[in-house]
């Protein structure tokens, strides 16, 4: 791995250091709130309202989608699957040109996608363990 890539993965998991403790935060505090909620009428209409829940539903939605990738992206990158070692042998390929990012997550999702899709189908052929 040379040093850009290696400087990028370190980047990467200084981030997911970061979002760890964000989440960790968030869930305290969303704890101590609904521990208060049933004992403060005014706490209780602020957590109901439906701007506070549409942020909570946005943010379940978007670690659902996280947990499921990072799913995926542990069945490719530890198993020895032919389709595995494609994904890899592509994301050793040169990066794309620049793309608006909501392109960019299209494909990403897409992507995904299509990667749950041909790891569901071959599953089903595949002898229990």
């Amino acid at each position: 791995m040379d040093r850009d890539n290696r400087a990028s993965m370190d980047e990467i998991h200084l981030r997911i250091l970061r979002v760890n403790e964000d989440l960790r935060a968030i869930q305290r505090e969303l704890n101590c709130a609904a521990m208060q909620a049933p004992n403060d009428p005014e706490l209780m209409e602020a957590l109901s309202d439906p701007a506070e829940t549409e942020t909570i539903h946005v943010l379940k939605s978007a670690l659902d989608q996280m947990r499921h990738f990072l799913w995926f992206y542990m069945q490719v990158m530890t198993s020895g699957s032919e389709m595995g070692e494609k994904l890899r042998q592509t994301l050793r390929q040169d990066p794309a040109p620049l793309v608006p990012e909501t392109e960019k997550q299209q494909h990403m999702q897409n992507a995904s996608d299509a990667i749950m899709l041909r790891y569901l189908a071959d599953s089903k052929f595949r002898k229990p363990n």
